[in-house]
């Protein structure tokens, strides 16, 4: 097999996936196991390549892995003059921030930088983030 299956069903590992490429996304650094880390690394590559993509299908592809999550929020104003706070989803962060950071770069987004072992089980612990 190409991929780690991470001692999980193809549905729970499809979940587990999908919940750190969100959450990459929105926090733009996670903290997690080497083997987690090495296999995110791809998917979250593709999803970034998705937003550099940017037309209709590819945000349609994009939105159909990640969780619908808020990353942040603006202030917006109203019609009549008063300020409303406005949710920023994951989705939208990918295509308007993250995607156009990476415009002249062709692959390798993310950086996997080791921090030892985790207390307990002693699995090698590593941070991946966006470069």
């Amino acid at each position: 097999m190409a991929y780690r299956k991470l001692g999980r069903t193809s549905a729970q590992r499809k979940a587990l996936l999908r919940d750190l490429t969100t959450d990459l996304i929105i926090s733009e650094r996670v903290e997690t196991t080497e083997a987690r880390a090495k296999e995110l690394r791809s998917v979250v590559e593709k999803m970034i390549t998705l937003g550099k993509r940017g037309d209709l299908h590819a945000r349609r592809q994009a939105a159909a892995f990640l969780r619908n999550e808020v990353a942040s929020t603006i202030e917006v104003e109203t019609e009549d003059g008063k300020k409303k706070e406005k949710p920023v989803y994951a989705l939208q962060k990918l295509f308007s921030d993250v995607a156009p950071r990476y415009s002249e770069r062709q692959g390798g987004y993310t950086r996997i930088m080791k921090i030892g072992p985790r207390r307990g089980d002693g699995a090698p612990m590593v941070i991946i983030e966006l470069v």
